[in-house]
C-alpha cells in the first residue's frame, strides 16, 4: 500500500515476468508443479461472459445468508446512501498490484502473511493498538524473508474486518434471548435490548475509522517507520525479555549488520526499498449492502472493484455457489480469498473456483483452510488433487485458527500447541503433495492479551481472565504470532533450499537436515 491520495487516478500496474506453478496430476505419480502463464494484470476483462450478467447490485437476486434485520429500511437506505457517496477506501492500481504478489505466493516466490483482530471493535480504536499490529506483521515478515529468502506479501485483518457470522440469529442468557451480536458495524456487544437492534448509522462510522486507519497505514508504510535500519526498534516492549524477543533482537542484529555493509559498499539507505514497504487490507466481504456501496467501476480498465479493501474473502458459511456473496464477489476485480472448512467436497471446491476465478488468472483466488490437524491431513490432500487435475491455479493458505476454539472455563480460546500443529500438518501435506503452501492467516494482535493459551507466552487456563479483550473470538499475542513466524522460518528455508538446488521437495525424507556448503 504505497499509497495513491484520495482522488487519484490509478494506472494500470504492468506485471513484471515472471513463472508460476500450478499443480496438476498424471496418472502415474503424484501432484507436481507445472508452467503457467505470467500473472495477468487484470483478473479478467470487462468482456469476459461471465460479467454480462453481473452487476454490483445482482447480488440481491440471489439468496444472502447472515445479513441483519435492519428495523427501519430508510435509515439504512440513508446510511448506503452516505457511503457510496464517500470517496473509495482502497484504489484499483493497489489491488492489481496485490493480485501480481498473491501470484507469486502460489509459485512459492513468496510468502503471505495475513493476520489481526477477529472483529475490529469501536471502543478499541486507537493509533496505538494499529502501530503495534503493523510492526507485529513487520516483525513477522523479517522473519520469513530471513529465513526463506522470499518476499513477504504482508495483509492485515484490519480497516473493514468489523462484521461477524453467527451460528444462531439469537442469543440466550438466563432465559433471556436477544439478537447476537455481529460486530460493531451493525449492533453492540452489550447485552441489552437497545445495544443489539442493527443501526443503521454503525455503518458510516465503520466507514470512517477504515478511513481513518488506512491513513495511519498509508504513512507507517511510507514515511519511514517501516525502514529496514529500524528493525531493531519494532520490538514490542512486553516482548523483549521473551524467547521470541531476544530471537527477534538476534535475527535483527545480523540484519542491522548486513545493512552497515550494504551501506559501505554504496547502497542508498533513503531508497524506496530501503524506506518503505508495500501494505494490504482485508476482510470478510460479508455485510453486502456496504460492499456494493464501495464498490467503484475503475477508468483505466472498466472493471469494477470492492473498494472497501484490497482482499476481501468469503466465508464458510457463506460460500454457497448459487448464493449472494459468490455472485458480488465473481463480478469485482479484487483478488478473493475463499475459506474451506473439512466439510468441503472436493467436487464442490472445483465448480466454486471457477465462479471465482473464470480465466484461471493466477494470483485472482486463494483457497483458506481452516480443519484442524487432524482433519487438515486426512481432507486436504484430496482437494489438492481435485484442484490440479482441473488445472485450476490458487494460492493455498493455512488458517490454523478457527478450526482449533474451544471453551475453557467460561472463555472461548485456542490452545498455541492446536495452532501450530494444524499449520506443521499443512505443510507436511504441501510437501507431499508436490504443491505449494502460499501463507497463513491468523486472529491475532499487538497487545499483550491472554487469549490463547500455551506457547512461549506459558498464558496458562488460570490466565484467560487476566487480559481476555476481544469481542469476539480469541487471538494470538505477539509472542504466540511470532513463535509461529519462527516456526514458518525453517518450514520456508527448506523450501528455499531445496528448490535452489533442484531437489523436489516431496522427495526429501522427513527430518532431513539439508546442508549448504
Amino acid at each position: 500500500m504505497r499509497g495513491a491520495g484520495v482522488g487519484a487516478r490509478t494506472a494500470p500496474f504492468r506485471c513484471p515476468a515472471a513463472t508460476s506453478r500450478a499443480v496438476s496430476r498424471t496418472p502415474r505419480g503424484p501432484l507436481r508443479p507445472r508452467a503457467i502463464a505470467a500473472p495477468s494484470a487484470v483478473p479478467f476483462l470487462p468482456s469476459a461472459d461471465h460479467l454480462q450478467e453481473w452487476g454490483p447490485q445482482s447480488w440481491k437476486q440471489r439468496e444472502a445468508l447472515q445479513q441483519p434485520n435492519y428495523p427501519n429500511q430508510a435509515e439504512l437506505d440513508e446510511a448506503v446512501a452516505q457511503i457510496a457517496a464517500f470517496p473509495p477506501l482502497v484504489f484499483a492500481g493497489e489491488c492489481r498490484t496485490l493480485q501480481s504478489r498473491v501470484a507469486a505466493a502460489a509459485a512459492g516466490e513468496a510468502f503471505l502473511v495475513q493476520g489481526g483482530d477477529c472483529a475490529e471493535a469501536f471502543s478499541q480504536f486507537n493509533a496505538n493498538r494499529i502501530r503495534d499490529l503493523f510492526r507485529l506483521l513487520l516483525q513477522m515478515s523479517v522473519v520469513l524473508m530471513y529465513g526463506g529468502g522470499v518476499p513477504v506479501v504482508k495483509i492485515g485483518r484490519l480497516a473493514g474486518q468489523f462484521a461477524k457470522p453467527r451460528s444462531a440469529d439469537l442469543e440466550t442468557v438466563d432465559g433471556q434471548s436477544l439478537p447476537s451480536y455481529r460486530g460493531d458495524i451493525i449492533n453492540g456487544p452489550e447485552f441489552t435490548p437497545e445495544a443489539r437492534v442493527p443501526n443503521p448509522a454503525r455503518l458510516v462510522r465503520g466507514y470512517n475509522q477504515s478511513a481513518a486507519t488506512l491513513n495511519l497505514l498509508r504513512g507507517f508504510a511510507t514515511g519511514g517507520y517501516a525502514a529496514l535500519d529500524r528493525v531493531m526498534q519494532w520490538n514490542l516492549d512486553f516482548t523483549r525479555g521473551s524467547e521470541e524477543g531476544r530471537a527477534y533482537r538476534d535475527l535483527a542484529s545480523r540484519i542491522e549488520e548486513s545493512i552497515t555493509f550494504m551501506r559501505a559498499c554504496g547502497l542508498d539507505m533513503h531508497s524506496a526499498i530501503m524506506r518503505e514497504t508495500d501494505f494490504y487490507v482485508s476482510h470478510e466481504a460479508l455485510l453486502l449492502d456496504y460492499e456494493a456501496a464501495l464498490t467503484r467501476e475503475d477508468s483505466t480498465t472498466g472493471l469494477w472493484y470492492g473498494c472497501s479493501g484490497h482482499f476481501l474473502w468469503c466465508g464458510e458459511r457463506t460460500r454457497q455457489l448459487d448464493g449472494a456473496h459468490v455472485e458480488y464477489l465473481r463480478g469485482v476485480g479484487n483478488p478473493l480469498g475463499v475459506k474451506v472448512s473439512d466439510k468441503a467436497d472436493p467436487a464442490d471446491l472445483v465448480a466454486l473456483i471457477a465462479a471465482l476465478n473464470p480465466e484461471n488468472t493466477p494470483g485472482r483466488l486463494a483457497v483458506i483452510v481452516r480443519m484442524g490437524a487432524a482433519k487438515l491431513r486426512e481432507r486436504l490432500p484430496a482437494l489438492l488433487a481435485a484442484v490440479g487435475a482441473a488445472g485450476q491455479v490458487v494460492t493455498w493458505i493455512c488458517d490454523p485458527m478457527h478450526g482449533n476454539t474451544e471453551a475453557v472455563q467460561g472463555y472461548k480460546t485456542r490452545r498455541f500447541e492446536n495452532v501450530r500443529a494444524e499449520l506443521e500438518a499443512f505443510f507436511d501435506v504441501h510437501e507431499a503433495a508436490g504443491t505449494v503452501p502460499g501463507g497463513m492467516h491468523l486472529e491475532m494482535t499487538g497487545d499483550d492479551v491472554t487469549e490463547c493459551i500455551g506457547g512461549g507466552a506459558a498464558v496458562t487456563e488460570l490466565d484467560l481472565s487476566s487480559r481476555y479483550h476481544t469481542h469476539c473470538d480469541p487471538r494470538l499475542n505477539a509472542e504466540q504470532a511470532l513463535e509461529l513466524a519462527f516456526y514458518c522460518f525453517g518450514r520456508t528455508r527448506k523450501w528455499s533450499l531445496t528448490t535452489a538446488l533442484g531437489v523436489k521437495i516431496s522427495e526429501v525424507p522427513p527430518g532431513t537436515t539439508i546442508c549448504v556448503m
